[in-house]
């Protein structure tokens, strides 16, 4: 890499899988590619029979089906090749801290390896994004305006901007409705979402998550098998309410198991 100093190999890698859970999901194509700090490379990149149908909702993401799977291996007959390929490494790629690779790290477990992520350093994409990019209504200028908002946290140069940056959307994607009844609709949580952004909506009398690696849990189950999960949110970048929702469930007394 010109700008990346290496002292040992780093690995980029990615998944496609048959869900979002890192717990509970597999891998059905990993790619990866190793640098060395010599400058020398190389890349591998397979499918991989989850053992489990493919959920619909996940092949129209990544487009895999369970027909283009059938003939191929199971992640334990491809583990050890894998594993020597990893082996000495650090990490990077794009939501990988948070996703891929507590999933890689899990198949592998499961197959009697152990990655130690202990002992490997991991560099985030994604976080340095978020990071580097906040996304606000200045971003938000910068991005669709290509100027940076004057008079930020005016209330007059923040609705100006607001009012510009809305119409260089509309101008930006075509497909977005050309209404407001539509455009309400469009950005409004479903109607099960108990906080604006939809992080968390209801089921059968409980709140659970609709996102993440807890997606579909109870948010009283998380806190007590996940606490560290929610004090993550909460010390997070995320919507107060969501982050209001969060809190009630840490501060909830844990029930006792039954006699």
């Amino acid at each position: 890499m010109r700008h990346l100093r290496l002292e040992r190999p780093l690995v980029f890698f990615d998944l496609e899988t048959t869900g979002v859970d890192p717990a509970r999901d597999r891998i059905v194509e990993i790619a990866l590619l190793r640098l060395e700090p010599d400058g020398s490379r190389v890349s591998r990149t397979r499918r991989i029979n989850p053992e489990r149908p493919i959920p619909a909702e996940a092949t129209a993401i990544h487009g895999i089906t369970d027909e283009d799977v059938r003939d191929e291996p199971p992640f334990r007959r491809i583990a050890r090749g894998l594993f020597e390929l990893l082996e000495g490494a650090d990490f990077a790629g794009f939501n990988v801290r948070r996703f891929d690779l507590p999933l890689l790290d899990r198949e592998f477990r499961d197959c009697g390896c152990e990655l130690g992520l202990e002992r490997r350093r991991v560099v985030d994409a994604m976080t340095l994004f978020h990071r580097k990019e906040p996304r606000n209504l200045s971003a938000a200028v910068r991005f669709y305006l290509g100027r940076e908002h004057e008079g930020a946290h005016g209330a007059e140069a923040d609705l100006l901007a607001a009012f510009e940056v809305l119409e260089a959307q509309l101008e930006c994607y075509p497909d977005l409705p050309r209404s407001v009844e539509g455009l309400d609709a469009w950005t409004r949580p479903s109607s099960d979402a108990v906080d604006e952004s939809g992080k968390f909506v209801r089921r059968r009398d409980e709140v659970v998550f609709a996102f993440g690696k807890h997606q579909g849990r109870p948010v009283s189950q998380v806190a007590r098998e996940d606490r560290g999960y929610l004090e993550w949110i909460v010390g997070s970048d995320f919507p107060e309410d969501a982050k209001r929702i969060v809190r009630q469930a840490l501060a909830e007394p844990p029930r006792k198991s039954p006699a």
